[in-house]
């Protein structure tokens, strides 16, 4: 039922199953595999290899093509001092800029998550534009676009109409146009994690595997494997989701697994 194209579920919502603090995520222990093993493999920060992608921004493509810490790296920018120099407090700001860019954030908002006021936070994502320009030319054209069109589409060419933006309540527009900005990131990102799923479910039917994709769950597939298949299940499962689209960042995936979800988590 997401309007971007990404899987919901219920009853149980798997995908809100805590992970952050370790509380929540002992909850994962209660999940277990019917035959040996669940293996993890989740995508590496692939929204925002996909905003340095649409938005042909050459300093974050070099960053993610060099194989940097894409928060360290802007971090440094940022406060203008080496990656080596950058410290967690720092780190914390760069991400929180970084995520808010793809969701079109406020100052305000931004200035609410890191614990600043609008106006500081305001600077922090003004610098960010002035060090990335390809970001700020690619969200002023595709908000342009939006109101022009009425809709967006994915790097797959799927379609979503944005109703919101010829409402005449401003708060609403607002709404909209931080749609139109994530949209097409996060829509490209199911997309491509939806491809991945079809084609890793033929290699298994060729290969006559008797593990199971399980779950997705945002930007993670769930496997229960077998523990004889299990290296040919994750050499599948990484060749097909880094290979599945070629962009101008390489798509990486991190690879856990365990005996129950917490374990593979």
């Amino acid at each position: 039922i997401t309007a971007t194209g990404r899987i919901s579920s219920t009853e149980p919502n798997l995908q809100n199953i805590p992970v952050r603090d370790e509380e929540g995520r002992k909850i994962r222990k209660a999940f277990n595999p019917s035959n040996d093993l669940l293996l993890s493999v989740d995508y590496s920060q692939i929204e925002l290899r996909l905003l340095a992608h649409i938005s042909k921004s050459e300093d974050l493509i070099e960053a993610f093509v060099n194989g940097e810490d894409i928060h360290t790296k802007v971090a440094a920018d940022i406060f203008n001092k080496d990656m080596s120099e950058v410290t967690k407090i720092e780190r914390r700001p760069a991400k929180a800029v970084i995520f808010g860019i793809v969701y079109g954030i406020s100052g305000f908002g931004l200035g609410e998550n890191i614990g600043v006021s609008p106006k500081e936070a305001k600077k922090f994502i003004e610098k960010y534009y002035e060090l990335y320009p390809g970001v700020k030319q690619y969200m002023d054209m595709i908000k342009s676009d939006a109101y022009d069109c009425g809709y967006v589409r994915t790097l797959f060419n799927r379609k979503r109409v944005i109703d919101e933006l010829n409402n005449s309540n401003y708060m609403v527009r607002m709404s909209g146009e931080r749609i139109a900005l994530n949209t097409p990131i996060q829509g490209t990102s199911a997309d491509i994690i939806k491809k991945a799923m079809v084609l890793i479910y033929k290699e298994f039917k060729k290969n006559k595997l008797k593990s199971k994709m399980l779950v997705q769950v945002h930007d993670e597939l769930v496997f229960d494997c077998y523990k004889d298949e299990f290296d040919t299940v994750k050499e599948i499962v990484k060749n097909t989701m880094e290979n599945v689209v070629k962009l101008n960042v390489p798509l990486n995936v991190e690879i856990e697994h365990g005996t129950d979800w917490y374990q593979a988590k």
